[in-house]
């Protein structure tokens, strides 16, 4: 046994180190699990010693022992961050992913648990991304019980498997765009040309007042966003999820003429995007009127596909990050940067331009864009 000025640590048959202490009312106290090194288990009592000398210390709640599955419940209802959508997602996933793990005392999950755990679910059929979501999940819900001292450690440790690598998303021409408009029904064309040349979700298309689209200043506000539940009969407005989804958006002139027409003819007293009743218009139901449209275009795109359409088209004008992520209401770098893969193929037109001047020896002949 090593004794310490604050606990003890022994090294028990199976190799892993017990760690146990006596708190100031003379009781002595194990910790709530054992530990793979030595090095580990002055980690705890390190811990433990600050709280009892800053007087933070409490009798142990036996945090430890609390199941995956009352830590991650206890983390979807409390955590500001989480939205509705997104705990009944992770919900989802709990029921599809993660029945090996949920029932187990989170002391007990070790980072060997967690990779057997990942490497079954890769061999399943589920999607790649709902697994990638459960482990990002379970990793922010050890994380918390770190905080709170149940546990050591976060036993999440697989490099990259909270990462979720989408494949490319397909893009429509700028003709092709204009086909998807034409077809889709009369009322809802103004979705569409919204969706993909000014990269509005369709959460905040269903959310847009009809005095946030100011056609003589040639601008489109987003204030809300419209969300329906999948599992649950609930739909509610809420604000964007960050402070950069409240923007304002430049509308490209050629899709004047359509908002206008659409302003006059369909738009509601409160709702830009309004049923034959003037009343605010189902994500559902942009959707399916979307579908009916790529059918008879004979595409294949996803809705979401015509904001990314209309950010590539940007982006390919020379559009900068700091552009597309005003534009996009992102406040990450990393998801605007998902759109300027659409440039890449003017660094051919670049070079093409450099071997000209090296030809001629004249650089008024050097294009002045491209």
């Amino acid at each position: 046994m090593t004794r310490r000025r604050f606990g003890y640590i022994r090294k028990l048959p199976s190799g892993r180190f017990h760690a146990s202490y006596q708190t100031p009312d003379g009781h002595r106290h194990n910790a709530p699990e054992t530990y793979r090194t030595e090095a580990d288990a002055r980690r705890f009592l390190d811990r433990i010693q600050q709280e009892v000398e800053r007087g933070h210390w409490q009798p142990d709640a036996r945090l430890g022992q609390r199941t995956l599955r009352e830590c991650c419940e206890a983390y979807l209802e409390e955590n500001p961050r989480v939205g509705e959508r997104w705990a009944e997602t992770c919900r989802r996933n709990m029921r599809l992913h993660l029945d090996d793990l949920l029932d187990k005392p989170i002391a007990n999950i070790n980072p060997p648990l967690v990779r057997a755990w990942h490497a079954k679910a890769l061999r399943g059929s589920g999607g790649r991304t709902s697994i990638s979501q459960s482990y990002r999940l379970i990793r922010a819900v050890l994380n918390v019980a770190v905080q709170d001292g149940a546990i050591v450690r976060n036993p999440c440790q697989i490099p990259g498997a909270g990462a979720q690598r989408s494949a490319e998303r397909p893009i429509a021409t700028p003709a092709e765009v204009a086909q998807l408009i034409e077809a889709t029904t009369p009322r809802l064309r103004a979705a569409v040309a919204l969706a993909a040349w000014c990269g509005l979700r369709r959460g905040e298309l269903c959310a847009l007042r009809t005095r946030d689209v100011d056609l003589e200043h040639g601008r489109v506000t987003v204030r809300r966003n419209y969300v329906e539940l999948l599992e649950a009969p609930r739909k509610f407005e809420k604000d964007p999820k960050s402070e950069a989804g409240k923007r304002t958006v430049t509308i490209p002139p050629h899709i004047f003429p359509l908002l206008e027409s659409h302003a006059r003819k369909h738009s509601g007293p409160t709702y830009f995007l309004a049923d034959r009743h003037g009343q605010q218009v189902r994500g559902n139901t942009i959707y399916q009127a979307f579908v009916r449209a790529r059918e008879q275009v004979g595409l294949t795109i996803a809705f979401h596909d015509l904001r990314h359409t209309g950010q590539s088209l940007a982006a390919a004008t020379g559009a900068s990050l700091v552009d597309l992520k005003k534009r996009l209401g992102h406040s990450s770098t990393a998801a605007a940067q998902r759109y300027m893969h659409a440039v890449e193929g003017r660094d051919a037109q670049i070079a093409d331009a450099l071997s000209k001047l090296a030809e001629n020896g004249d650089a008024s002949k050097l294009p002045k864009s491209f």
